[in-house]
């Protein structure tokens, strides 16, 4: 008999809800468990989601929990926050003055769980927020990541699909860095199933586009969802259970996440968006692509940024 499939989801604001609707509806777990700090909220969302379970293609059982409850998860996605601290300001950073203290108030409760999976953040900012969730952990190196660039990367993704015609799957790109405004796409990375940018944009005029343009595009994408429902829904939800499945079927795909960095692109001490190979061990290997020195300086000013912005910590 195959081992039950257990994962939790910790915050169930606009992300966490539909990080757990993601999570059964495409049959990733067998169990959820759902924990949330407002009672009546959580008894909301495991009532819809039960009521749900009846019509999904595969079975699924819901459950409420506490931190406690968590040890028994082979992967947890976070998703804690407060997305209206940023209807003032269009910065992630706002967050961290909430998100920093919640994620401390209950990381030694989930590590005394006997929590022994996979963790992936969505919390924000999230490269930060996944270093404090790794630390308080203490669990070995890749298994707490975040979704860090990925989402940004379905983006950008998308961009090149509208920009080109050339279908998402046969396009290989990827936005390095913090997951915030200092990111950036190395365009050099860039290829259609083997043919670089490049080449292709020598005698096609639809690869000879602004690239500029379609990187702030892809920066800025979340704030048009933003502007209009005050959230982001299905991209990152979507983004957060195609790693959680990566994970349980230890499938080694490569895909942009929050990685810790040891050494890596010259870095260390901090996780940044780079393309990682993910695994049932979480980050397995960090790839490090062949940057231009242009794209490697432009790196090492994102990482910096995060360094910078990692100073905050001493004042919560």
């Amino acid at each position: 008999m195959s081992k039950k499939r257990s994962l939790g989801v910790i915050g169930l604001g606009h992300v966490g809800a539909h990080v757990a609707y993601a999570l059964a509806v495409q049959g990733i777990a067998d169990e959820l468990i759902l924990v949330d700090r407002n009672a009546q909220k959580l008894a909301s969302e495991v009532q819809d989601l039960r009521d749900a379970a009846a019509y999904l293609p595969h079975r699924v059982t819901v459950r409420a929990g506490s931190f406690p409850d968590l040890g028994v998860c082979d992967v947890i996605v976070n998703c804690v926050g407060r997305i209206e601290l940023l209807r003032e300001s269009h910065d992630r950073l706002t967050e961290m003055d909430y998100t920093i203290p919640a994620v401390r108030s209950y990381v030694q409760q989930l590590r005394e769980s006997g929590f022994d999976g996979v963790l992936i953040n969505i919390t924000n900012p999230c490269d930060i927020v996944t270093r404090e969730l790794a630390l308080g952990l203490g669990l070995p190196r890749g298994r707490v990541f975040g979704t860090g660039t990925g989402l940004d990367t379905s983006r950008l993704l998308s961009a090149l699909a509208r920009q080109t015609g050339i279908d998402h799957k046969s396009i290989t790109c990827y936005m390095l860095g913090e997951h915030g405004n200092q990111q950036f796409a190395p365009w050099s990375c860039v290829s259609f199933r083997g043919m670089p940018l490049d080449v292709w944009a020598e005698t096609d005029e639809r690869f000879r586009f602004d690239r500029e343009a379609l990187q702030k595009e892809s920066i800025g994408g979340g704030w048009v969802t933003f502007s209009g429902k005050q959230c982001t829904e299905y991209g990152i939800a979507t983004t957060a259970a195609r790693m959680a499945y990566i994970v349980l079927h230890d499938e080694k795909a490569i895909m942009p996440a929050s990685a810790e960095l040891c050494g890596e692109y010259g870095e260390t001490g901090l996780f940044a968006g780079v393309p990682c190979v993910l695994g049932a061990n979480g980050v397995e290997q960090v790839i490090e692509l062949p940057l231009s020195p242009e794209e490697r300086a432009q790196f090492h000013s994102c990482c910096e940024g995060i360094r910078s912005n990692m100073q905050h910590l001493k004042e919560l």
